[in-house]
């Protein structure tokens, strides 16, 4: 572990470092394993870009569970120069490079990760290619990096970024979308025929999306992409909620 840090107050951005002599290779999307000492082992995204000579260091984006034995040590007792065992690369949840079909990433909370990395090699390999962001989350807290996603928006005429809040609170300020992440993919684009569509998030969501796009949006099944894993943490705290 070389560093780490607070996004929100339940989000730890932890940033690993690989032996200096295994650069390690990976696609966009993919993720690791950390190995726990009892075999255990938990799932998360890589949010950096990959690089062909492969990566040294490892960008993971935590989400705590209270009581979860290991975010709570994330977020509590963790300290740098910590050794972790991991697995990588994992998972076929990777960008298609090769398509020239626009592109529609949809979030929810830290299911940003893989879709960040999916973003930074996009942007470095295809500079035609339409990308259109939505990253939902109940409330503005939980868009933990949206100033970057916003600058991407900035800088690149062809990014539309749309954050979209389920359950906004005062605090929050809002006056951007509400509602469902996945809607509103539906009500900017009513026809995804010709998309490529990118899902990862909490299990609801990402099976509304599915079945909505697909039936409602006429997207093409082969062309739905979604992640295989949820954080313990996502997957015990929001399995049944939509968000």
């Amino acid at each position: 572990v070389l560093s780490f840090e607070n996004a929100a107050p339940d989000i730890r951005i932890v940033t690993l470092g690989l032996p200096a002599n295994e650069p390690m290779q990976f696609q966009a999307g993919q993720h690791v394993d950390v190995l726990l000492p009892d075999g255990v082992r938990r799932s998360y995204s890589i949010a950096n870009r990959p690089k062909a000579e492969g990566v040294r260091q490892l960008e993971l984006h935590i989400k705590h569970m209270p009581g979860g034995r290991f975010t709570d040590h994330v977020f509590q007792t963790l300290k740098p120069r910590e050794i972790w065992q991991i697995e990588m690369p994992l998972g076929s949840f990777c960008l298609k490079e090769a398509s020239t079909k626009p592109i529609i990433l949809v979030a929810t909370g830290t299911g940003f990760a893989p879709l960040k990395s999916m973003m930074l090699v996009a942007l470095e390999q295809d500079a035609q290619r339409p990308i259109h962001l939505y990253w939902g989350g109940r409330h503005l807290v939980d868009l933990y990096q949206l100033e970057i996603a916003q600058e991407w928006a900035q800088l690149h005429p062809r990014i539309k970024l749309v954050p979209v809040l389920s359950q906004p609170t005062s605090e929050d300020d809002w006056s951007g979308r509400k509602g469902y992440v996945q809607h509103a993919v539906l009500q900017d684009h009513p026809n995804l025929r010709n998309f490529e569509v990118y899902a990862c998030g909490v299990p609801s969501m990402v099976d509304a999306a599915r079945h909505d796009f697909e039936k409602l949006g006429g997207l093409p099944a082969e062309a739905f992409f979604a992640d295989a894993f949820l954080s313990e943490a996502d997957r015990q705290l929001h399995n049944a909620t939509p968000v």
